[in-house]
């Protein structure tokens, strides 16, 4: 506990900032692609599935690929004037949004909100990296991490069902107040990081690039573990089109309401496409500490193999058959891949990047982001249709990306035999 009272007022402005963000971006992100292809009649924009996977591999790509240029506009400008540019920008992309009657504003809207998301995130983890030192940067982080989480946990289970029960359009409103909010914040309460910072030009920031994407052996390590995001953004997209539309969570759900009426009158609780979001950031909050201190002591490349391996087979359970059960289950199985693997890489791009250089490789790593969403959103779009809707065999669709992350694991193991460093 005396770490935690050793964090300064800075720290816990930067977390509480954090927080809210992140419960508002996942708030809306648990139901955007559920809310774009629903019919006007029942609340939606009615939308085609392809036209909705074009928007997700836009804005997707912006949030991983924008802070690899915005980190050096804060260095040069200073932190609290990008964070009242990148509150201001997603606090108005959620309400446009939340207006917009057209496929053109929507896109539009989203394209807002994503470049203020994309210069927000470096602000944040750049002041905790500032105001931390080695005796409590691990828990500070920690913290950190905790937070993104903790938004991504309460904000898509209380806030959202009670919101889509009047209209979805409500949901970008509290998104738009959620990251409204933190312009005060900014303002009143975050301070200026007091360091000396280093700053850099623009264009050393594209010279840095080209140098790091002439590291061709890192480059096709990140192109070879984009296949394991390729299937992550499924997620968010065409997994919540089969729950909404093909699985049934009435087993699942009588149970739950068995236990509410314990203590409620006539419960009618249901999984919804906002619970797999929920799901996902409650297991990472129960067992990413316990995940991470089984693996602690394995090899970073081995460990990512066995995650994605793990993801891989949460992804084509999918395939047995259309219930509530299997669908938990193997939502459940794909969180522990992800736990596993994820954070191995991080660990793995520290490890094998020049020493001069760490940083650096850190921040192109998030190149993996940009390829899987940019991929995942057109692929997993286009192949829903042609399996699902057009054929009638969603088994095909879950094998397919199933064996995205097969592919993914002996591109992998080919690295780890050929290229990788034998002491890694």
């Amino acid at each position: 506990m005396k770490n935690v009272f050793s964090f300064s007022r800075n720290f816990w402005t930067a977390i509480s900032m954090e927080f809210f963000e992140r419960g508002s971006y996942y708030g809306v992100m648990s139901v955007l692609s559920v809310y774009l292809v629903l019919s006007r009649d029942e609340g939606g924009m009615g939308f085609s599935k392809e036209s909705v996977g074009a928007i997700k591999s836009v804005i997707t790509p912006l949030l991983y690929f924008l802070p690899i240029l915005s980190g050096a506009i804060g260095d040069r400008f200073g932190y609290r004037k990008v964070l009242f540019f990148a509150c201001f920008t997603m606090s108005l992309g959620y309400l446009f949004a939340g207006l917009s009657s057209t496929y053109v504003t929507v896109f539009g809207s989203l394209i807002l909100m994503a470049l203020g998301a994309g210069f927000f995130k470096p602000m944040i983890a750049g002041t905790i990296s500032r105001v931390t030192d080695e005796s409590n940067g691990s828990l500070g982080f920690g913290i950190y991490y905790w937070s993104i989480n903790l938004g991504a946990f309460l904000f898509p289970l209380i806030l959202v069902p009670a919101l889509k029960s009047i209209a979805y359009h409500y949901i970008f409103y509290m998104a738009a107040v959620g990251t409204g909010l933190l312009i005060f914040l900014n303002y009143f309460l975050f301070r200026e990081p007091a360091v000396n910072r280093v700053v850099k030009p623009i264009g050393q920031v594209f010279k840095e690039m080209l140098s790091v994407l002439g590291d061709l052996k890192f480059i096709l390590m990140i192109v070879i573990y984009a296949g394991f995001w390729i299937m992550y953004f499924q997620v968010y997209d065409s997994v919540l089109w089969y729950l909404k539309e093909r699985v049934d969570m009435s087993g699942f759900n009588n149970l739950i309401n068995r236990v509410l009426s314990l203590f409620l009158d006539n419960p009618s609780w249901n999984f919804d496409a906002e619970h797999v979001t929920v799901m996902n950031a409650g297991a990472i909050i129960l067992l990413q500490l316990v995940v991470s201190g089984i693996v602690r002591n394995f090899k970073p490349l081995p460990t990512m193999i066995f995650g994605i391996a793990l993801g891989s087979l949460g992804m084509g359970m999918l395939a047995i058959a259309p219930s509530g059960w299997i669908f938990l289950a193997s939502m459940f199985i794909f969180t522990l891949g992800e736990m596993t693997a994820h954070p191995k890489f991080i660990s793995y791009v520290s490890l094998i990047a020049p020493d001069d250089k760490k940083a650096l490789y850190q921040g192109y790593s998030f190149l993996y982001g940009v390829i899987g969403s940019g991929v995942g959103g057109i692929l997993g779009a286009w192949l829903y249709v042609q399996y699902v809707d057009k054929m009638n065999m969603p088994q095909l669709l879950w094998l397919t990306f199933s064996m995205i992350g097969v592919l993914t694991i002996i591109g992998l193991l080919l690295y780890n035999h050929f290229l990788a460093p034998k002491n890694r």
